[in-house]
């Protein structure tokens, strides 16, 4: 073959690759109005009937406009071109439109319940999401099926979100539960149409059946064969294989989400990649013809769906695999990001919530970004490094520069070693998912799954030591503003970082290196400089001081020279920034009132500092690590009960509550109060429920007014009005962070000010601090509420 023919085949390649881009990237408008008009139905439900006939018939006539021009000429070409794409768009409007709008009247109906004030529900459902441990209890999606208050009785099919201090054995996905409940309504744009708050343990009315009975029994058979097995590898198995964490002790969880690991223990593409590859070469080598492989990866993709529990994130990761796969069969290198198109408007017409899901949102553009960058910044890091090197670092280094702009909505921090930790994760990752997997389904079968399982074990730890590893070296994570600002910040800053890698324009690469200059000056100046002005800034005679720590508690304590610190809040890294900032290097005494995460979560930060643990009743398995850790450090642990007095500095506390008897949760948690000459009268609550308050005030010997209360469950509306009312605070501190529970609720906060209590609210004000002067209570605070 000629030069000149290989260089117009070179050519013609390129060119031909250039045009099926092009075409790779048609659905991509479309599914931009998807998710916006997914987005804004939702959020304005009772429009979306009025809108949805109208978008048809402009869907229609747009494309009968195309129909018409179909003359062969390039204005007739392009002209036809926009009337297809909107006549698609239009029509992809509509068809969200009028499926919102048909489930509007049943979730109408639920949404103007009578449910206001705490109104005492009865609540029947299905469960159909997986059944996990959060920061104040256990949560699960349900769809109700009868909803009881007085004589009313509404029954309709609509998603509300369950949450319960404590759940029944044998519940799990398709089990049926009655509960007496509270509930409020959740924010417009949610599936979920209430969240629910139960008032007691659920009771099981009936177990799942059919398959999802036996995915149940699959599941709690790898947890048998995995309990044995050391810590922390151990309890990394499950949420390797099937998804879950239920094993994963509380610092090996935040260490994951420290490390940019957390995804390995959410069941996402990957698994389902997994599966289906496998599944489509044990079919070839069996000599299986092309179509019978698909209706094998397929059906093997159905039952790790029903395995794994089908909840929406995990169908989500199905769809997304099985594009993916579908990919990879039609032979098609550009017809990765027209699928990945093509899925996203399905989902969200199908299921128009996900617009609003983080999880879609970060599922979509994880795979886009390894679709689209992951080639172009291999090609760029290869000029620096050996080819096989830049290749296993594109493929993370694509995900995070996507998927941080994201994350920061929820945990307004970048990880800096991410993409080593990814790297250092990768080779175990599958072979732990494929490993557990096997001592899933061959659990029943002695020593086959267990021996799988101990296999399983020795990548699962290696994932577990690279987390803990990474997420103990300095600096490895640092602040990011939080909100919609942040976001835009680290989408300008992932940019330049790209435009630096790949191969562009001289001009290009000087901007972004000045945005990153600016970035790293302005992280310098927000980050130690910041630090030394805010030390500077802090009054110096405080006494109280409640941590901006998110959603939780974290509350610091301190008379002449000593210190204490009641709850960690639910992160190690944000308690630990809040003692630097107050200059708190040890600690005489910690109080954890009781052992959900946002209360004890932080309390790995605090391993081998603190003298002293006071600590409510346990509970749950992981109650006991958490105190071990502690001990271990050095720590002298009290178990706490009401009458227990003690000093610290020149103030005296007192523990109220709990009695002996007292079972572990909410309502065990431990009451204190202080005094003293330089600390203002206090009264921490804990997370009392009304019904606990009444308790702990009938055999509590109260004082007549407190300074300072700190609002019990983080201004929930759990609260009992006469308590507060009888402590006549001069401020009541509501330490609470973003969340999904509404916390604090409106009818607390108007309680609280109707009693004349000044709120002060770590979401809004950043760190608080009190202290007293002369007969005055003086109060600090970081940031000006809005």
């Amino acid at each position: 073959m000629t030069a000149p023919a290989v260089a117009t085949i070179a050519v013609g390649a390129r060119t031909s690759g250039r045009r099926l881009r092009r075409r790779d990237a048609r659905l991509v408008p479309v599914a931009a109005v998807a998710w916006i008009a997914a987005g804004a139905f939702t959020v304005h439900a009772g429009m979306s009937g009025t809108v949805a006939a109208p978008l048809w018939i402009s869907a229609a006539a747009s494309i009968v406009t195309a129909i018409v021009f179909r003359r062969p000429s390039s204005g007739a070409a392009r002209t036809r071109a926009v009337a297809v794409v909107a006549g698609v768009s239009l029509a992809v409007a509509a068809a969200v439109a009028t499926n919102i709008a048909a489930a509007e009247p049943d979730r109408a109906r639920v949404a103007s319940a009578e449910i206001a004030g705490g109104r005492a529900l009865s609540v029947e459902a299905t469960v159909v999401g997986k059944i996990e441990r959060g920061a104040a209890g256990w949560r699960f999606d349900a769809v109700i099926e009868r909803l009881t208050y007085g004589d009313t009785v509404i029954v309709a099919p609509v998603p509300v979100l369950i949450r319960t201090t404590d759940v029944p054995d044998g519940l799990d996905l398709g089990a049926r539960v009655r509960l007496p409940a509270t509930a409020w309504r959740a924010e417009a744009g949610q599936r979920a149409v209430l969240i629910v708050d139960a008032a007691s343990t659920p009771e099981l009315i009936s177990p799942p059946g059919g398959v999802l009975a036996g995915a149940s029994a699959l599941r709690r058979g790898l947890t048998d064969v995995t309990e044995g097995l050391p810590d922390p590898g151990g309890g990394l198995i499950g949420g390797l294989a099937v998804g879950d964490t239920s094993a994963v002790a509380a610092d090996l969880d935040d260490a994951m989400k420290a490390s940019s690991l957390s995804h390995l223990t959410a069941v996402s593409g990957a698994n389902c990649a997994l599966v289906v590859g496998i599944a489509f070469g044990i079919a070839a080598l069996c000599g299986a013809r092309r179509g019978i492989r698909v209706i094998i990866g397929l059906s093997a993709l159905a039952a790790f769906v029903v395995l794994v529990s089908p909840e929406p994130s995990v169908v989500r990761a199905a769809a997304m695999a099985a594009i993916a796969m579908l990919g990879v069969l039609l032979g098609r290198a550009g017809a990765g990001l027209s699928l990945l198109g093509a899925a996203v408007i399905l989902l969200l017409i199908l299921d128009p919530w996900l617009a609003w899901s983080l999880g879609f949102a970060l599922s979509v553009a994880a795979t886009a970004a390894l679709l689209v960058g992951a080639g172009p910044i291999a090609d760029g890091l290869a000029r620096w490094m050996p080819r096989p090197l830049a290749l296993g670092l594109s493929v993370p280094l694509a995900a995070q520069l996507a998927c941080g702009p994201l994350i920061v909505l929820i945990a307004p921090q970048v990880s800096l070693y991410g993409v080593i930790a990814n790297v250092l994760a990768a080779p175990a990752a599958p072979v732990g998912t494929v490993l557990g997997l096997a001592a899933c389904v061959t659990a029943g079968i002695p020593l086959v799954g267990a021996g799988l399982a101990a296999l399983a074990w020795l990548p699962s730890a290696w994932i577990a030591g690279t987390a803990l590893t990474i997420s103990a070296i300095p600096g490895n994570a640092v602040w990011w503003p939080e909100g919609l600002g942040g976001l835009i910040a680290l989408v300008v800053v992932s940019l330049a970082l790209t435009v630096l890698i790949l191969r562009t324009r001289r001009r290009w690469r000087i901007a972004a290196g000045l945005v990153l200059v600016c970035t790293v000056a302005v992280g310098l100046g927000l980050g130690p400089v910041s630090d030394i002005a805010e030390r500077a800034r802090l009054p110096a005679a405080w006494s109280i001081a409640a941590c901006d720590i998110g959603q939780g508690d974290a509350v610091v304590i301190r008379s002449a020279d000593q210190t204490a610190v009641i709850d960690t809040g639910p992160d190690p890294a944000a308690l630990g920034a809040c003692l630097d900032t107050l200059g708190v290097r040890r600690l005489d005494l910690l109080v954890l009132t009781h052992f959900d995460h946002d209360h004890d979560g932080g309390s790995s930060a605090l391993a081998g500092r603190v003298a002293t643990v006071l600590h409510g009743p346990t509970g749950a398995p992981d109650d006991e690590p958490t105190l071990r850790r502690l001990a271990d450090g050095g720590a002298r642990l009290v178990p706490t009960t009401a009458g227990m007095t003690g000093r610290l500095g020149n103030a005296s506390w007192r523990v109220l509550w709990p009695r002996k008897d007292t079972a572990a949760g909410n309502d065990g948690s431990v009451v204190v109060d202080i005094t003293g000459p330089d600390v203002p009268t206090a009264l921490f609550l804990g997370d009392l429920s009304a019904s606990g308050q009444q308790r702990m005030a009938a055999q509590a010997n109260l004082r007549a007014s407190y300074a300072v209360v700190k609002v019990s469950h983080h201004g929930s509306a759990d609260q009992d009005p006469n308590l507060y009312a009888r402590l006549h605070a001069t401020v009541a501190l509501v330490s609470v962070g973003q969340n999904t529970y509404g916390h604090p609720r409106a009818e607390t906060l108007t309680m609280l000010s109707a009693l004349g209590a000044r709120i002060d609210r770590t979401d809004q004000e950043g760190l608080v601090v009190l202290w007293r002067e002369g007969d005055a209570l003086r109060v600090w605070r970081e940031k000006q509420p809005p």
